[in-house]
Order: structure tokens, then sequence, then C-alpha cells
């Protein structure tokens, strides 16, 4: 029965591909990362019983990086961890030349993963893992910005993925502050 059920979860989600380029040269990026966030996209698409082909882009850059984009598309000029740009609105996206959806950008600053993960006391791995999850939630349409319900509902939605790949719940179940 198991084997038949991931047969047809698998038949909805065709094909997933997440281009990651690393923009830094600040820190390592260890080996296994960019597995960790190919799995991590798989694993959040395959829980929201995500339908057809799709396509992620995902960069790695450092806090200069990451505080220059946060300042030019949010008008917040500090750094931050995660960015999220997503391609579509209310679940409709764009497909590109194969007919795969483009569902946005994931922006992910290396150097403050470095910082979190020391920060929270858990591995590099967890945080990287936890900020894609997060970030690709958002490019899905999920939003914590308001608080309340929602916050919750997504912070749920990343546990259980996080769960699913065998990445231990930590210090990260902290809601942050929001204000980034």
């Amino acid at each position: 029965m198991i084997n038949t059920m991931r047969r047809v979860r698998k038949d909805k989600m065709d094909k997933l591909k997440v281009l990651i380029t690393n923009n830094q040269k600040d820190v390592k990026i260890p080996t296994g990362i960019r597995m960790l966030v190919r799995r991590c996209c798989h694993a959040v698409l395959e829980t929201e019983n995500f339908e057809g082909s799709a396509e992620i882009s995902v960069s790695f850059v450092n806090n200069e990086e990451i505080r220059r984009l946060n300042r030019e598309y949010r008008n917040k000029d500090s750094e931050t961890d995660v960015l999220s740009f997503p391609q579509g609105e209310n679940g409709k996206f764009d497909k590109n030349e194969n007919g795969a959806y483009v569902l946005g950008d994931i922006v992910i600053s290396m150097p403050k993963a470095y910082e979190q993960a020391d920060t929270y006391g858990h591995t590099l791995q967890r945080e990287v893992g936890f900020l894609t999850v997060h970030s690709l939630l958002h490019l899905l349409g999920y939003d914590h910005e308001q608080g309340g319900l929602q916050a919750v509902q997504m912070r749920e939605k990343e546990e259980i993925v996080l769960a699913k790949l065998g990445i231990p719940r930590g210090a990260s179940y902290v809601f942050l502050d929001e204000k980034k």
C-alpha cells in the first residue's frame, strides 16, 4: 500500500529542477548542502501535493548582497537570512519553455546561516534546510508576516517537512523577529 501511495504522489509532481548558484566567497559551502536544498524543495512540493513539473532558483549570497536585495525589494536596510521572490500569485505560475512551472527565486545568506546555526545550537544543515523550506513555502503563497494563525500554520508546515527529511526539530522552532 505504501508503494502505491508513493507512486501516486510521484506521478503528481513530474520533474523538479532546482538551479543552485553560489554567488559568495565569504564561507565554504559544505559537501551535501546542494543535495539538501534539492531534497527540501522536493519534500515541500510533495507535502503540498504540487502537480506538474517545477523550476526553482536558489542563490547563496553574502550578507552585503542580501542586505542590498532587502533594501531594494523590501525597503529594509538590514541583513536577513533568506529572501523569497515568488513568480506566481494565488497558485498561478508561468511556465518555462519545457512546460515547468517557474515558482521563483530563493536567496540565502550563507554567512547568516552559519551565524544562526551557531546561535540556535544546531547544525548548518538544519539551518539551511529550514531556510529553504521556509522560503519555498513563501513561493507557494504562505505568509507569516501578519502573525497569528497563518504564522503558526506556516511554522507547522516547515516542521512537518523537516521531520519527513529526518532533520531534527531544534531551537529554530521559535518565532524570530519578523521585522527583518
